[in-house]
């Protein structure tokens, strides 16, 4: 049946504007108002700005990590997402060295099929550049519409790639038209610390924050960048947490340098003094990179406002306090890394950035879905709200009141980073591609209803001849 969304005022990257939306065949078929009403479903969005669904471009639902696996999976994590207002992630499917590539992405859609409420896409780590890697890449990405690839700078002797390997990645991406990321953190200098502070004693939580400066991702951002320009490449910096960092990549884009940053909810409202709460409290916030001072903040949303940063991802990687954080009692390095973000990366976004006036609502839009539509090739089919994209909206009350509690969640973990925080702003009812996930903040969709997305190259558009290029 097709739908009409009326009343609501619809927010894009670009416009504020009232008019209706008809819903037909997952697509938006049109933009106006005085719609013929018969046969059709009338949704009212009165009181509601109605945004186009967000994209959450870093997640890790049902990984390994430090011998347990985290506690969201594809249905868990996605319906957390939806309630969010999130209708698209895209999850980092993780390799081995000297296994083929299309094994690990065999086993990344093995994890999702069935199982995902919104549609969904994989980042493909790059552990090693070998001729057999390199042979593999053009069938990743014309096969599996893989377009991003991801390098850990971070993690040594587990995830951590040297700087030919980063260099190389950037060079082959270059041709092959992907977007390469990277884990910003010099791995060998944190190993070096780690060890030392363990060798003093120091197995607090707040060491892990401690034996990961600042400078040592300001320092690896840096890298990057460099051989990003060196390679005439395209680089995207994930979870971007202090002004080293944003200062580098401000640096590059000035020096001409391709090269975008994400930040991440947490970066922006919480700091390092959450990891020395007592009674091993403080694990609930171990990730990486660490929580900041709280005066990195402000250069933060500065970085949004001005566009030194792009984009807001939610870096999902949940683990339970009881039974999994608590694997790391006595030894901060065994605390698996990660946090659980993905239900509140939109909402703190606006409660915090556009209430607050940090950021415009126009912005807001364009940081949560549609910057990264086009930077991840997916524009303007996700992202926007225009016709003939998908019909992914959020209807969203822009004055609702509620408290972030573990209690009221829909994650499956144990715990809420954000617990008793009070925001203003709440998706009401989200619908990805015509169909409700979300009506009237209650799950109506269905496991197994999320498409797997093939995207488009670096800079091109989604759903138009792949040779037509894209001003991003």
């Amino acid at each position: 049946m097709k739908k009409i969304v009326k009343n609501g005022v619809i927010v894009t990257a670009s416009d504020t504007y009232q008019a209706d939306l008809l819903i037909e065949n997952e697509v938006i078929a049109a933009i106006g108002k005085h719609f013929d009403e018969r046969d059709c479903e009338v949704i009212d969005a009165k009181g509601c700005y109605v945004f186009p669904g967000g994209i959450d471009p870093h997640t890790h639902l049902d990984m390994p990590f430090g011998g347990t696996v985290t506690k969201d999976d594809f249905e868990t994590g996605t319906i957390a997402a939806a309630f969010g207002g999130t209708t698209t992630v895209i999850d980092f499917c993780l390799t081995n060295k000297g296994e083929p590539l299309k094994n690990a992405i065999d086993v990344w859609h093995k994890k999702s099929e069935g199982k995902a409420a919104i549609d969904y896409s994989f980042h493909l780590m790059i552990g090693e550049i070998n001729e057999s890697v390199l042979a593999e890449l053009p069938k990743v990405i014309d096969d599996e519409g893989i377009t991003s690839f991801k390098v850990f700078m971070a993690y040594k002797n587990v995830f951590q790639a040297d700087d030919a390997t980063l260099f190389r990645t950037l060079v082959a991406a270059k041709d092959l038209g992907a977007l390469v990321m990277v884990h910003a953190e010099n791995g060998d200098v944190i190993d070096y610390l780690t060890k030392k502070a363990l060798e003093e004693g120091n197995t607090d939580p707040i060491f892990h924050a401690l034996t990961r400066p600042p400078e040592v991702e300001g320092e690896a951002t840096g890298r990057a960048a460099q051989m990003a320009g060196l390679a005439k490449s395209q680089l995207y910096v994930v979870h971007v947490s202090c002004a080293e960092a944003a200062e580098r990549i401000a640096e590059a884009r000035r020096k001409g340098v391709d090269i975008w940053g994400e930040t991440c909810p947490q970066y922006l409202v919480l700091d390092q003094s959450y990891l020395e709460k007592p009674n091993f409290e403080g694990a609930k916030y171990v990730w990486s990179p660490p929580l900041r001072e709280k005066w990195n903040q402000d250069v933060l949303w500065k970085a949004l406002k001005n566009g030194e940063l792009q984009t807001l991802g939610s870096d999902q990687c949940s683990f339970d306090f009881k039974g999994q954080k608590d694997l790391g009692l006595g030894d901060f390095t065994k605390i698996p890394n990660g946090g659980p973000i993905i239900e509140d990366r939109v909402s703190i976004l606006f409660s915090e950035g556009v209430k607050k006036g940090k950021i415009t609502l126009n912005q807001f839009v364009d940081i949560t879905s549609t910057r990264i539509a086009k930077l991840f090739g997916l524009y303007p089919k996700k992202g926007t709200i225009s016709v003939g994209a998908d019909a992914d909206l959020v209807l969203f009350d822009p004055n609702a009141e509620r408290t972030i509690s573990a209690k009221t969640h829909h994650m499956a973990v144990d715990y809420n980073a954000f617990e008793g925080m009070k925001i203003t702003g709440e998706p009401i009812s989200v619908l990805c591609r015509g169909q409700f996930v979300i009506r009237d903040k209650q799950f109506v969709g269905q496991p197994g209803y999320g498409r797997y997305l093939k995207r488009a190259k670096y800079g091109q558009l989604a759903v138009v001849d792949e040779n037509e290029k894209l001003m991003i």
